[in-house]
């Protein structure tokens, strides 16, 4: 089964947090050696400088002694006391520094031994015996006869050389162990950083290779993807892509054919509906439009054969039946131009919109009294003409139907901007009040009684879809009694 790309991401995330803990550990324990050694190098120094200082010490005391002895001044055994207790302390000191070396407590026992010896079976017999030799002669013969007894045996010569072998032998062994620590450090420090790099290596190795298996694996999958969403943004709703896979991806693969797929069949669904809505269309308004022209025709008969026979009220009614007729041709063709809006394809063309509306002009009804201008160097552009014809037809007509002045007037200007134009239609006509102006864009909506004005309640609406379906906008400044101004804009590309 294939992994998901979620746990493959974390599956090398987690490898690689694994390798770099081992690292940290492996550094860690580098750390507490490091630690170790400069506890044990300072303990070591401290052994080897107490072993040196014992060392002096016992030169002191035999100088001392040896000063007492051949003169008797009480001032040499003050040296010789001071170097004796602190030779007691420098041994305490040392057996506790060297607790982890059997072999140098060892040595310090020997160490402590003969130097207790020394004083015990030499100095201190001589010293006492100094002591008393002023008190009579037989005293003095006795420190003489001991003093050249102890020197005769070369027991102290012989104590002497053992205790300063044994010092040495207690330093050297301490130089030794600092100097195999030294090694054992160097060593650790190498492993440890062959160690490190080869994780820290391994680590990146293997980051660049999980980034580059899954830009590989994703970056192709998602161009693939990318390239069908294009597709169907636009509208080609029957392209598919082929993954096998069962990660991520893949779902979102099947969620885009599955999308593909339901467009597709709603867009199909949507073009017959479309197209047996525009038939139905069609035949409704041609069905609507055949019973109207026959009472217009009769309507006209009826006028044509018997105007002198017809009083002025059932001429008045036959003009009223006349007007209705065409009030419902206009609402039928509008309701018409309303439903096409947007399902159209309409070609962009070169447009002389002060040209345009000059034709607009000359075809729709003028009422008496009104004029219309037109701004100079209107807009010659590429757009769809139709709509914009639509527009400025509905307007322009709006605008004429619903006049009450005389005289009036109705006029066409614009605004270049940056992307798009700013056309406006203004009136001196009555006005619109401010709750109106968002009701009059929807169908069948109008302001005055549909018997004063022959209007549909359909051109406004339709300006306001043409404009919806291009993201444009349209806007009224309207004041009751002064006038109203439609401004709306339209792309200039």
């Amino acid at each position: 089964m294939p992994m998901k790309i979620s746990y493959f991401i974390f599956l090398g995330f987690f490898t690689i947090l694994a390798l770099f803990t081992v690292a940290t550990a492996v550094n860690l324990r580098l750390s507490e050696k490091v630690n170790e050694n400069s506890e044990f190098f300072e303990k070591s120094t401290t052994v080897v400088r107490s072993s040196n200082r014992f060392q002096r010490n016992i030169l002191n005391m035999i100088s001392g002694l040896r000063g007492y002895l051949f003169t008797g001044e009480s001032s040499f055994l003050q040296s010789y006391d001071s170097a004796v207790l602190e030779n007691n302390d420098l041994i305490h000191e040392m057996e506790l520094m060297t607790f982890d070396s059997s072999s140098q407590l060892q040595d310090i026992k020997q160490i402590k031994a003969l130097n207790n010896r020394w004083l015990q079976e030499f100095a201190t017999p001589l010293i006492n015996a100094k002591r008393n030799a002023d008190l009579s002669d037989s005293s003095l013969q006795a420190f003489q006869r001991l003093y050249r007894e102890k020197l005769n045996t070369g027991f102290e010569k012989q104590i002497n050389n053992r205790l300063q072998a044994k010092l040495r032998d207690f330093s050297n062994y301490e130089y030794d162990r600092r100097a195999q620590r030294k090694i054992t450090l160097e060593q650790s420090i190498k492993e440890t950083r062959t160690i490190s790099f080869l994780l820290t290596t391994v680590s990146v190795a293997i980051g660049l290779l999980i980034a580059g298996f899954l830009a590989y694996r994703i970056s192709t999958r998602m161009v693939q993807l990318v390239r069908m969403a294009d597709e169907i943004a636009g509208g080609n709703y029957l392209v598919h892509v082929e993954d096998s896979g069962k990660d991520e991806l893949s779902g979102l693969a099947s969620a885009l054919n599955h999308m593909s797929k339901t467009l597709s069949e709603n867009i199909a669904l949507l073009k017959r509906k479309n197209r047996e809505l525009d038939q139905f269309a069609h035949i409704v308004s041609h069905d609507l439009k055949a019973p109207l022209r026959g009472i217009d025709n009769v309507a006209t008969w009826i006028e044509e054969d018997h105007l002198d026979e017809l009083s002025p009220k059932v001429k008045e009614y036959l003009a009223l039946i006349k007007g209705r007729v065409v009030r419902a041709e206009n609402l039928i063709r509008g309701i018409l131009s309303y439903a096409r809006i947007g399902r159209e394809s309409i070609e962009k063309e070169m447009v002389d919109v002060g040209k345009m509306l000059q034709e607009i002009q000359e075809s729709i009804p003028m009422k008496p009294g009104v004029s219309i201008n037109i701004a100079a160097n209107m807009p010659v552009f590429v757009t769809e003409k139709l709509p914009l014809q639509m527009i400025f037809t509905n307007l322009l007509n709006n605008a004429i139907t619903y006049h009450d002045k005389s005289p009036g007037e109705v006029t066409i200007s614009f605004e270049s901007e940056k992307n798009e134009y700013r056309f406006c239609v203004a009136d001196n006509g009555p006005g619109i009040a401010k709750h109106y102006h968002d009701k009059i864009f929807v169908i069948f909506q109008t302001l005055a009684e549909r018997d004063q004005h022959e209007s549909t309640g359909v051109g406004l609406a339709i300006v306001k879809k043409i404009l919806d379906e291009r993201n444009e906008t349209i806007k009224i400044v309207s004041q009751i009694g002064i006038g109203s101004k439609f401004i709306f804009t339209w792309s200039k590309h």
